[in-house]
Parts: structure tokens; C-alpha cells; sequence
């Protein structure tokens, strides 16, 4: 009987385990009436020079919580042909889409990578229709065009790459700006793998390019990002206002993008003080009898630690100006508002933000009792 009842225990426990585990909890929540959808649009498999089949790469981006990827292989650079001949240079999307299951969240969408020397370098066009159109071997030009004319969100790789820009520093060439001007090319990665660029940050908002994070995985993301240690790959949040692809795909054509780094958050200020105000909210305030120090209780709803720094009037009780909102979490802030108020406000810089090089969002919340 006592036996009986234990495994009953044990039974339930892991049902109850398995259950949160197929419920985790959102990386960051959505602005209202939107929807934030986490995405990575430059994945590599062994259909260019990747090492894994495009399941793993499904597989990853299920495990990892991701809305939506597009498996971009190199049309031009193909270094396992004599190994894995495929002719249609489609085959790597269809095999992922296929292991899609019934009715879940996961979105994979066609995408390739056009590979070229500087200039142009390396481009991604996603959300196309036929890969095999876009291959044009001795013409920089035809396939972006091509791309275009497939209605493909068109952007930038790694700019900053060190084995075509030796100094590391991100800059347009004149074949960058006919792109830019004739409206064939759309975005550009301020992050790719473990590399974050301020100089095409500051080229995406100077050009009104859409600002895209990629992990232009090859190997395993947890070998690069250390997944089972918590951390995680460069994403790209997209703001849309539906989960259709057609939705998302607008929202990529009007810039409405965040980038999750590390611990860094990187786009445009309007985009990142909407998910920063949806994800941190004031929970509580009150004066204890007979004192003018006001106890706020703050939380924080996202995966990101968000390290904020107090810039208001007064000073804090429990802290310096500094201390960090840790990710799922509440804490309590004690201001020293001089005398007793009906309301305040609460303004900070969010330092692990970044909306341009080397400046950091200011968002004020509102306190009333």
C-alpha cells in the first residue's frame, strides 16, 4: 500500500514536470495588441556547410522556444556537393517543413543566402518562393534582384566580418548604397554569432534598414551559446500584428525589430521601450506609517536580466543608483521621496539597452497610491 501510494507520487510528480515543461514561460512578453515573435533567419545545415540535418535545426528552435526560422543555405558556396549532391538548393527547407508537427507554434520559412565577395558580401533574402531562381554565378547583382522580384525581405550579413572587413568596422560601399536607394536591400545583422556591430547599427538607422540579430549557426547552438547552461542564441523579436507570415513579413518591411544578444537588447528606441514597459511593470506602493520613503515593487516578466539605473530626483534607500531586475523576478525599491506624494514617477535608463552606439533608452514609470 505504502508503496502503491509513493509511485502514485512519483507518477504525478513527473506528469506535473513534464507538463510545466511544455509550458514555458514566454521569453518576453508582447506589447499590447501585438505579438512578439522570436525568430532566427540565417541557419546553416549540411545542404551548404553546416553540420547537421534540417530537422536538428527544427528540433533546436522547438527546444529553445523560437516562433519562426528560415534555414538559409549558401546558394553559391557548397563545400559537401561531392558528398550530398542536390541540385535543388529547396531541398533544405523542404525537409525542415516536413518535420513540422500538427498544429504547433514553430514557423520555418524559405530563405537562402546569396555569397559574394565585398562588395556585396554575404546577403540573405527570406520569405521566398524558389531558391533555385536566385543562383547566379558570375552576376553580384541578378540574384538579389531576383530575390526581389520573389517579394524577399532582402538583408545584410555580418558586415563586420573580419575576413571582409579586416578592421571589423561595418561600412557601406557604392554597390550597398544602389541597393539601398533602388529598395532591394532592406535590412542588416548588428549581431551575428558572438559578434555585436555599433557601426551597422548606426548604418541601420542613418539608412532606415531593419535591424536583425541571426546566429548563422553551423554547429549545434548549444555548443556556441550554451543552451543547457542557460544561455541562449542572437534572436531577432519581430513586433507584428498577427502570427500570419504575411503579417510578420510586413512588420520585417516596416523595421519593427528587437535584437536579444547575450544579455543586451539592441533596435530601434521606440520598439525597445515597448517591450521594456510590457515586460517590467510596478506591482505595489505604499509609506509605512509615519515615513516619507516610498516602497515600490517592481517585476520583471522576460528572460533578460534588465540592469536599470535610477536617474531621478531623489535617491534610493536600499541601493545606489544601480541594481539589476533579474529575470522572472520581483523586487523591492525603497525611494526616498523627501515628503509624502500622491504620485511619482520612477525614470531610468535601462543599461543593457542600446538604441543607438553607446545610448541607452530612458523609460519612466508612473507611481500612484
Amino acid at each position: 500500500m505504502i508503496r502503491s501510494i509513493f509511485y502514485g507520487i512519483l507518477f504525478f510528480s513527473i506528469l506535473q514536470t513534464y507538463g510545466q515543461n511544455l509550458t514555458p514561460k514566454p521569453l518576453f512578453v508582447a506589447p499590447e495588441n501585438q505579438e512578439l515573435i522570436s525568430a532566427d533567419l540565417h541557419i546553416h545545415t549540411v545542404f551548404s556547410d553546416g553540420s547537421v540535418w534540417p530537422n536538428i535545426r527544427v528540433e533546436e528552435a522547438r527546444r529553445e522556444g523560437l516562433d519562426l526560422i528560415a534555414l538559409t543555405e549558401h546558394l553559391e558556396y557548397q563545400p559537401h556537393a561531392e558528398d550530398l549532391p542536390h541540385p535543388d538548393r529547396n531541398r533544405s527547407y523542404e525537409i525542415a517543413l516536413s518535420s513540422l508537427k500538427e498544429g504547433e507554434n514553430l514557423r520555418v520559412i524559405h530563405g537562402s543566402e546569396i555569397t559574394r565577395s565585398m562588395p556585396p558580401g554575404h546577403l540573405n533574402a527570406v520569405f521566398i518562393k524558389d531558391a533555385n531562381q536566385l543562383l547566379f554565378p558570375n552576376d553580384s547583382l541578378a540574384g538579389i534582384k531576383a530575390a526581389n522580384t520573389q517579394g524577399a525581405f532582402v538583408f545584410w550579413n555580418h558586415p563586420n566580418w573580419d575576413a571582409q572587413r579586416s578592421n571589423g568596422i561595418a561600412r557601406l560601399d557604392p554597390f550597398h548604397a544602389y541597393l539601398i536607394k533602388n529598395k532591394l536591400l532592406h535590412g542588416i545583422e548588428v549581431v551575428n554569432e558572438t559578434t555585436f556591430s555599433e557601426e551597422a547599427l548606426q548604418l541601420a538607422l542613418d539608412n532606415n534598414l531593419t535591424i536583425i540579430g541571426t546566429s548563422d549557426i553551423h554547429g549545434l547552438t548549444t555548443w556556441n551559446h550554451n543552451i543547457a547552461g542557460g544561455g541562449h542564441r542572437p534572436m531577432t523579436f519581430i513586433l507584428s500584428n498577427s502570427k500570419r507570415p504575411q503579417a510578420i513579413k510586413e512588420a520585417l518591411f516596416e523595421g519593427k525589430t528587437i535584437v536579444w544578444f547575450e544579455d543586451l537588447l539592441i533596435g530601434k528606441e521606440k520598439y525597445i521601450k515597448d517591450v521594456i514597459k510590457a515586460n517590467v511593470t510596478v506591482e505595489s506602493a505604499y509609506y509605512k506609517k509615519d515615513k516619507q520613503i516610498l516602497y515600490v515593487t517592481i517585476s520583471n516578466h522576460s528572460a533578460l536580466p534588465m540592469q536599470m539605473k535610477y536617474i531621478g530626483e531623489y535617491s534610493l534607500h536600499f541601493n545606489s543608483d544601480w541594481f539589476q531586475l533579474h529575470p522572472y523576478s520581483s523586487k523591492e525599491i525603497a525611494i526616498k521621496t523627501v515628503k509624502r506624494q500622491k504620485e511619482t514617477e520612477m525614470p531610468f535608463e535601462i543599461i543593457n539597452a542600446v538604441s543607438a552606439p553607446k545610448k541607452h533608452p530612458q523609460i519612466t514609470w508612473k507611481v500612484n497610491l
